[in-house]
């Protein structure tokens, strides 16, 4: 849900921005992938920048102003994605959007 929500601030941020002329996009798909569960959350918001990616998992960091977010979501949803032996992995670029891959290993 952390990373729904993140993506629709993000396009909703852009949308402010951009106006009508701007489409906003949030995706999400799922596949089996052998063994693996994939999950994709995909926007095309204003991405995420290079100077903070390494930032973006820590507990309590956010982007977002003073009483829009608590900076937990992202670091809450990447340890319980590692506890269950799963990774979760960004592709970003600046002003075109960013998508969040998560595998998780299927457990029969």
């Amino acid at each position: 849900m952390n990373l729904y929500n993140n993506a629709f601030y993000a396009v909703n941020e852009k949308s402010k921005q951009r106006g009508e002329a701007y489409e906003p996009i949030v995706s999400v798909t799922t596949k089996k992938n052998e063994d693996k569960l994939l999950i994709r959350v995909k926007d095309n918001g204003n991405g995420i920048p290079q100077k903070i990616i390494d930032k973006i998992y820590q507990p309590f960091f956010t982007t977002k102003p003073t009483g829009q977010g608590t900076g937990l979501g992202l670091s809450l949803s990447y340890d319980i994605i590692k506890v269950h032996g799963g990774e979760i992995k960004l592709e970003t670029k600046e002003d075109k959007g960013s998508e969040f891959l998560i595998q998780i290993p299927i457990i029969a």
